[in-house]
């Protein structure tokens, strides 16, 4: 989700929030989070080193955001609620995290998107109540998302870099293209299970 809208004072205008690409990618032994900083008021650029990846459970998942930051940091911290009740199941977390979003009255206001990694599993959550897995391995989310997916499938193919060289050299490409995506880019990579 890329767009989100808030109607600020009673100028009877809506000012739209853009913000963040995101995108993880799972290559050879290694998994990769990244995101850009940029957060944009309508036409203006409010932020431009914001950090949108958190290290969660010790170290061992990765969590990016997009969407509102007031309603990820929310889900964030249900997030971590529900990873500490089922520490060695991501998927069932993500899951519990869904459901609540999804039914509870207040959550499923909330605007945004998140994209989990740990050392086995690749997961987007949404306040659909979605939680997939892509057969790839590759999620790309936010304004940049599918920018920075294709160049991460095509460098998959034709380069030979790591999981983390690849989600910074597709967010560079998402950066060019979508003004809504800066340079400032923050990558976290773990080691995948064998």
């Amino acid at each position: 989700m890329a767009r989100s809208s808030y109607r600020l004072g009673n100028s009877g205008q809506d000012s739209i929030w853009r913000s963040t690409t995101i995108l993880s990618v799972r290559h050879g032994d290694h998994v990769a989070l990244g995101g850009d900083g940029q957060v944009t008021l309508g036409s203006h650029i409010m932020k431009s080193d914001t950090s949108k990846i958190r290290r969660l459970l010790d170290g061992k998942v990765l969590v990016g955001f997009a969407g509102s930051t007031a309603d990820a940091f929310a889900l964030l911290e249900r997030f971590e609620a529900k990873l500490k009740d089922y520490p060695a199941n991501l998927p069932r977390a993500a899951t519990e995290l869904a459901r609540e979003w999804r039914t509870d009255r207040v959550l499923r206001r909330l605007e945004a998107m998140m994209n989990v990694v740990n050392d086995q599993h690749s997961l987007l959550i949404t306040g659909m109540g979605d939680v997939i897995q892509p057969t790839d391995g590759l999620i790309g989310i936010g304004s940049g998302g599918q920018i920075a997916l294709a160049a991460a499938r095509a460098l998959i193919a034709h380069a030979d870099l790591t999981a983390a060289q690849i989600v910074e050299e597709a967010l560079a490409i998402a950066a060019d293209i979508d003004v809504y995506t800066n340079n400032n880019i923050i990558v976290e990579e773990i080691s995948c299970r064998n």
